[in-house]
């Protein structure tokens, strides 16, 4: 969906001043919230799914929150229309139930190990791959309602394929509980193509892109 979060290429949004010697969480409940969302099973949700419930957040909202805020804010969301936790528990006004089959406890010593071994979303087959390694091709202008990872700066720009990674689960889908695997590229735009005389000339942007999101294209168009 075209939304707040898509913010790449947006003007009037101030320099990005980051942080000096910044810590990994600014507070207790930041850890907490980095444990609770990563303690949700996968079979609750996808992580494109969690990235859908935090593009609908509203978006006044969205700018004037925090990282681990739009987690929380995504977290509740996703969880209500699941059906996982209703608003008096949410509220205080009912006990929370507990979960029927609880997962073990992480260990604290155990938790850099499986954070770093992160998620595999290769799949073992998909769609064929309709482009090549040299093949021009253009990004679709697309906008769509559902979760996309085709960035809109790219949208209509044309680029080319110079790696082919091969089958993956596509976001689009898994974020409406399906999985679809397709071919996943590196695709290569010149600075130039995309912020047309802003750009740089010899610098190129690299943005890894699934099959539905591209056309062919050729040298001229």
């Amino acid at each position: 969906m075209d939304g707040i979060h898509d913010m790449g290429g947006m003007h009037g949004m101030g320099p990005i001043e980051p942080e000096e010697n910044e810590p990994v969480f600014h507070a207790n409940w930041e850890k907490r919230m980095f444990a609770m969302n990563n303690a949700m099973p996968a079979g609750i949700r996808s992580i494109d799914e969690s990235r859908h419930a935090r593009e609908r957040m509203n978006p006044g909202t969205y700018l004037s929150s925090s990282y681990y805020e739009i987690w929380l804010d995504g977290l509740i969301r996703i969880l209500s229309e699941k059906g996982i936790i209703s608003e008096e528990e949410l509220t205080g006004g009912v006990a929370p139930k507990p979960v029927s089959t609880p997962r073990p406890a992480l260990k604290a010593e155990d938790v850099d190990a499986v954070m770093s071994k992160g998620g595999n979303y290769i799949a073992d087959a998909g769609k064929p791959a309709r482009f090549r390694v040299g093949d021009k091709v253009r990004a679709r202008n697309i906008h769509p309602v559902g979760h996309t990872r085709l960035p809109r700066y790219a949208r209509g720009h044309i680029g080319e394929i110079v790696a082919d990674y091969g089958p993956h689960v596509f976001p689009d889908a898994s974020a409406a509980g399906r999985s679809d695997p397709q071919p996943l590229y590196s695709v290569k735009f010149a600075s130039t193509e995309l912020w047309g005389p802003d750009g740089t000339e010899g610098d190129y942007i690299y943005i890894d892109l699934w099959d539905d999101y591209l056309e062919a294209a050729s040298d001229g168009a």
